[in-house]
């Protein structure tokens, strides 16, 4: 029997994705698109979501030659390890289950032999309890206010996951009216303006913080939450950390010694990646503060009803499986590095920053699982900005520069309508049609024979022509509410997953974010070693040396407290 391949690349099913490249270059989206059977099978439904891929560069025998990379990379095989709960994260010897967090009651997602639903509900349970008392009055600051304001400390997996979830709900009427009189702010940049903007305007007596650190340790982040304490200790006392402080945390003996009542610590687990925690207590017990459990319980059921259509779903028809392979094609044997994700809704402003890390963080790899170098590209660059802000932005760039595939992500009924009267469509209908149109600018460009027709002066042609034959896939919602916001969330982690797994990485560690936190440690240790001892600097190349000493010089007035 013929061993597997060690890597991807090696097996048939590529060589031959490989050998179709040519053909598909030769043939332009006009063409593609005029294919209704083709298009008609680039359409996938499920739950209220419909996907249309049909201006992705590629025909049916594309598709077909994909899913025979899926074959090959065991696709069906690797999604079953995640949900049973295997070690699929190898060089951390952990389980990979955020399917776990939002998994019904009765299911079971099992982590070294331990049903670990039960210990998330527990968990969930807490929260719900917890942000009941806070939000209902019962749980009181020193003073014996009420706390109508949070503010949750955390950086990377810890905020952006949160903060994209927070802001997709702000507008969202269910949960605006869940929401009043209540305000939720991130601290993630240990940057001192950071704090100040999340301070500004609040008062001690009624805020909470929610320290948001797996191990407590992180750096930034717990010298957010000593900042914090220390405001609310000067204006409330010692004592008040104990009212006014929460964590997230699996360190309790850190948690104990900062100042914070153990009990007020909310667990999450190991098999729990930062930037797939938003559904953990990362996110839900921020979310649950500020617009109540029932809401975000709808959140996490969006998210579960993906998990679902991802695991059982034939991947003919299962949509994260489908965007992950299409993204494996347009990056290595398409070769285009990047990808925008353009949502038509200013509530999603803060997806494309999200993903960027789920994405970015999880597949920027260049060896394989087994540690073996990667002879083709893995990973994507991910941007993106809400249409129709990104339009008036780096749009030229994508229409007429570099080619970039691009995400179109599209809600049928808006969070806030407007209709003018006089208005020709409603304000909606105006963002949308810019969502129709920009997909067929993109794959179908214009002509210089049209632009002749248009008595267009010939020295302009070259530069109003639109080569088109540029890809785009839609992702139609429903609605952005949030059931929705949950099952955008899942879409995109799984596609993550479908990418890292057809490639051959470990898209569950992060090893590349460690090395700058360890030469930042030297550097706070000269920085220290030089403002109170006067030491000289010492053990760096002349660029850092240089910069340093500039750095020293002109900020030490700053410095004498």
């Amino acid at each position: 029997m013929a061993s597997q391949p060690a890597l991807i690349s090696e097996t048939d099913a590529w060589k031959d994705l490989k050998g179709h490249v040519e053909e598909i270059r030769m043939t332009h989206l006009r063409d593609l698109m005029a294919d209704a059977d083709r298009c008609r099978s680039m359409m996938v439904e499920f739950d209220g979501l419909l996907l249309d891929y049909s201006r992705q560069q590629g025909n049916t025998e594309t598709i077909h030659k994909l899913f025979n990379l899926a074959e090959a990379a065991k696709l069906k095989e690797k999604i079953n390890r995640m949900f049973n709960g295997d070690h699929i994260n190898s060089t951390e010897d952990r389980s990979v289950l955020h399917v776990a967090l939002r998994a019904p009651k009765d299911a079971v997602r099992n982590s070294d032999g331990k049903n670990m639903v039960p210990e998330v509900w527990k968990v969930l349970n807490k929260i719900k309890e917890f942000s009941d008392k806070v939000r209902s009055g019962s749980w009181v600051g020193a003073t014996g206010k009420p706390l109508k304001d949070v503010i949750a400390v955390g950086i990377g997996g810890s905020f952006l996951g949160p903060l994209f979830v927070h802001t997709a709900l702000q507008t969202d009427p269910e949960a605006i009216e869940c929401a009043k009189g209540r305000q939720l702010r991130f601290l993630a940049n240990v940057d001192p303006i950071d704090v100040a903007r999340n301070i500004t305007g609040l008062n001690p007596e009624t805020t909470l913080v929610v320290v948001v650190s797996k191990t407590f340790t992180t750096a930034e982040t717990m010298l957010n939450a000593r900042t914090l304490r220390e405001w609310i200790t000067a204006a409330l006392g010692a004592d008040a950390v104990s009212k006014h402080m929460v964590a997230v945390s699996t360190n309790l003996t850190l948690v104990e010694k900062f100042g914070i009542d153990p009990n007020n610590a909310f667990a999450f687990w190991d098999w729990v990646g930062g930037r797939y925690s938003v559904c953990s207590a990362v996110g839900v017990l921020p979310l649950s503060l500020q617009y109540g459990f029932s809401v975000v319980e709808k959140f996490l059921k969006g998210a579960s009803s993906i998990d679902q259509h991802f695991y059982s779903t034939p991947f003919e028809k299962n949509i994260p499986v489908l965007l992950g392979l299409l993204s494996v094609w347009n990056v290595s044997f398409l070769g285009y590095p990047a990808r925008a994700i353009l949502p038509y809704s200013q509530a999603l402003e803060k997806f494309a920053p999200h993903i960027q890390q789920v994405s970015m963080e999880s597949n920027g790899k260049g060896v394989s699982i087994d540690g073996l170098p990667l002879p083709f590209e893995t990973g994507e660059i991910d941007f993106g900005e809400p249409g129709t802000n990104g339009q008036h932005s780096f749009y030229q760039l994508i229409h007429q520069g570099r080619v970039i595939p691009c995400d179109f992500i599209g809600v049928v009924k808006s969070q806030q309508p407007i209709y003018l009267k006089g208005e020709v469509v409603s304000n909606h209908d105006e963002l949308m049609s810019n969502f129709f149109a920009q997909p067929d600018a993109l794959a179908y460009g214009k002509a210089p024979e049209e632009l002749r027709k248009e008595n267009v002066a010939e020295n302009l042609i070259p530069h109003k022509t639109f080569s088109g034959n540029r890809p785009s896939l839609s992702l139609l919602l429903p609605a952005l509410n949030a059931y929705n916001v949950g099952q955008l969330l899942a879409i995109y982690e799984h596609r993550v997953a479908v990418q890292g797994f057809v490639w051959g990485i470990n898209s569950f560690d992060q090893w590349g974010v460690e090395l700058g936190k360890s030469l930042a440690t030297r550097v706070r240790k000269q920085l220290n070693a030089s403002r109170t001892e006067g030491a000289a600097i010492d053990g760096f190349n002349f660029s850092t040396t240089t910069l340093l000493q500039r750095y020293l010089e002109a900020s030490s007035d700053d410095n004498q407290a």
